[in-house]
């Protein structure tokens, strides 16, 4: 196994777009997510982060395939469902760097690649100027959802080992079609947050 993490921004990201794509259906179709996703859908949703002038993904590589990823860019770059409880509280949105996905596939977890996607995405964050916290979303399940898996355990603890901890109050919602669903639904996200001062 040749590991490597490149971090991509600008025309690099474009290059991956569609290898980013297929393992964002692929891992989150699982729980807890259950996103029956498109290309289509995940197209034209990259292709809008890709856009934002600071954006960058951290690229996980076995030689040249893809094999993991995970996103980031500044919140005020984002969509308007991830924004708005932050313009809510009247915060200021350049003060905050957005962490979106991230993606790996199963035979590559483990290794501490989670780990480094995180530094990674810090390191982007820390060299923008007036960036002072860094957040990102996940979803809310219930403990006693019975579609969990047998032996399921959530990222909370990983994530808090990386010092981020629960925004109390702190959630939006991002709509997306589970598998076996007819139609879409809201889905509530928890914030989380680490303050880099």
């Amino acid at each position: 196994m040749a590991l490597r993490l490149e971090t991509l921004r600008g025309h690099s990201v474009q290059r991956h777009l569609a290898g980013l794509a297929k393992l964002r259906i692929e891992v989150f179709r699982d729980w807890p997510y259950l996103y029956d996703g498109s290309l289509n859908y995940e197209s034209d949703y990259l292709r809008a982060f890709a856009n934002a002038p600071h954006a960058a993904i951290v690229g996980a590589f076995d030689g040249a395939a893809l094999v993991g990823a995970s996103t980031a860019a500044p919140l005020a770059e984002q969509a308007d469902y991830v924004v708005a409880p932050f313009r809510e509280r009247g915060l200021a949105l350049e003060e905050f760097f957005y962490f979106g996905e991230s993606v790996l596939k199963k035979n590559y977890r483990n290794l501490g690649l989670g780990v480094q996607f995180f530094e990674a995405r810090e390191a982007v964050a820390r060299d923008l100027p007036g960036i002072k916290t860094c957040v990102f979303c996940a979803v809310i399940r219930s403990p006693g959802d019975k579609r969990a898996p047998d032996g399921y355990k959530p990222l909370d603890e990983f994530w808090r080992r990386r010092g981020y901890s629960v925004w109390e109050g702190m959630t939006c919602a991002i709509g997306w079609t589970e598998i076996g669903a007819a139609e879409e639904t809201e889905q509530r996200m928890q914030f989380w947050r680490k303050d880099l001062t």
